[in-house]
């Protein structure tokens, strides 16, 4: 099996010295996804989690329903690439011969098949769940990752997706070059685990792109949290589909920019939603001993990223990370 990252010498220029070093970079390959022996689509990836890959972007294309629908997955490898063959149940091929055609991208193209404008930003059915969570959940979520990111500890040069639930933590961590890949490397473990993605939390390391979102409300998941900041059409795709779209999620706050009555604490300016961020601030602040009378004067917006900046230190901390990765269930 092809390595993800290799180790690579460079010459390294400051103002005061030049050096010599060596550093390890991730791979990419063309990863080519087969259907019934026909090639749909050429993504270039990281050579990890393949299988996942595979049934990920089946499901996040709508190519199949459902991992059953699938009947045998082959990982063939080439000079030149991979090849994830894949046998589709017989209504399925029908389907996708309709749609077909052969795309080559870019790294982690996240729009494949398309064969119109109108299909880039089709509907999806509204995600429907009353799940809720805190900014403390929030917090504990984000702070997990950057451990778990095995390959970007190394490279510095990947993309992460994650899962994470109240119940047990992060759930799953997957990582690739393209960030669309990472997604539906996530989506497609999730699926063939058995995880509900309607409990939890989708995690980012990137932008959020419409493509990223769609990918989401293909899987049913009602929370994305991410690193960096989205699109305007991914807030637009979000908000119609349903999904509580979480950005710009760093150790001093985060924004929530669609469906906030997920997030208890995203009051709005009429204070409708939930209890004040104070609230829990204070409680937090008092047990720490730091609810000091300068700190009970700040309004809920201070207060509230005062919060968030003393939990993710903390989670990062104390956090016991355990999650399902390739080398521990054989896939």
């Amino acid at each position: 099996m092809t390595e993800p990252a290799i180790r690579a010498r460079s010459i390294k220029v400051t103002a005061t010295a030049v050096t010599a070093m060596e550093r390890e970079l991730p791979v990419e390959v063309p990863v080519a996804l087969v259907y019934d022996g026909t090639t749909h689509a050429v993504m270039m990836a990281s050579p990890t989690d393949l299988e996942d890959f595979a049934v990920g972007f089946s499901l996040s294309e709508g190519i199949v329903s459902g991992p059953d629908e699938i009947e045998g997955i082959e990982v063939v490898e080439h000079a030149e690439g991979i090849e994830l063959r894949m046998w589709l149940a017989k209504d399925r091929g029908l389907a996708l011969a309709q749609r077909r055609r052969s795309i080559t991208g870019p790294t982690g193209c996240g729009l494949c098949g398309i064969e119109s404008l109108e299909a880039v930003v089709s509907k999806f059915p509204p995600v429907v769940s009353d799940v809720t969570f805190t900014a403390t959940d929030i917090a504990k979520a984000m702070a997990s990752l950057p451990a778990a990111q095995e390959l970007n500890l190394r490279t510095r040069a990947v993309h992460g997706a994650g899962f994470w639930n109240r119940e047990q933590g992060l759930v799953g961590i997957t990582e690739d070059v393209g960030r669309h890949n990472a997604l539906d490397k996530l989506i497609g473990g999730l699926r063939r685990r058995g995880v509900d993605v309607r409990s939890g939390l989708i995690l980012l390391t990137s932008r959020v792109s419409v493509e990223m979102v769609q990918k989401t409300a293909m899987a049913g998941a009602p929370v994305i949290v991410a690193v960096s900041a989205p699109t305007k059409l991914a807030l637009e795709t979000a908000d119609a589909a349903g999904i509580t779209l979480v950005a710009i999620a760093r150790q001093d706050g985060f924004e929530v920019f669609t469906h906030p009555d997920r997030i208890p604490e995203a009051t709005t300016p009429e204070g409708k939603r939930g209890k004040p961020a104070s609230v829990m601030i204070e409680k937090f602040a008092t047990s720490r001993g730091t609810a000091s009378s300068e700190f009970l004067d700040l309004n809920h917006t201070s207060k509230f990223m005062m919060l968030v900046s003393l939990l993710i230190p903390k989670f990062a901390r104390d956090a016991s990370i355990k999650v399902w990765r390739t080398s521990e269930t054989g896939h």
